[in-house]
């Protein structure tokens, strides 16, 4: 199995394990149809050139940001905080499933999901490549 289905099946998991969650912590509607897309306002880093924009676009599409705001919501019984890190994860998780992956500074389309992987992204065999 290809690295880049694994990574795909990954986030799909996160996805349903995140949004979930959020369904059994009674998070309502409106909160998540607010802030699904709020990550991808990092895209207007890229106003800035390539490498400022996938610093920024990565920033907001790391699990390290909603974990910590996940965890400094539990610690402060802050609902709302725990809701907002739950909706931020399921985002990423969604992006991850559709391959939509961290961005090298080379371009918006250069992503980990894609780089140096020669398979199609639905995980069928890539062509053999030339023997040296």
């Amino acid at each position: 199995m290809y690295p880049t289905l694994l990574l795909r099946i990954e986030g799909l998991a996160v996805f349903a394990a995140a949004l979930a969650t959020y369904y059994l912590l009674e998070g309502s509607l409106w909160l998540l149809a607010l802030l699904a897309f709020a990550p991808d306002l990092a895209m207007v880093g890229y106003l800035a050139g390539a490498r400022t924009g996938s610093a920024v676009y990565n920033a907001a599409h790391t699990y390290v940001a909603p974990l910590t705001l996940g965890a400094l919501g539990l610690w402060t019984a802050t609902p709302l905080l725990v809701l907002g890190a739950l909706v931020w994860t399921a985002h990423i998780g969604a992006d991850r499933a559709l391959g939509y992956g961290l961005k090298y500074p080379s371009g918006f389309s250069d992503t980990h999901l894609t780089a140096g992987d020669s398979a199609p992204a639905d995980g069928t065999p890539a062509a053999p490549e030339p023997a040296d």
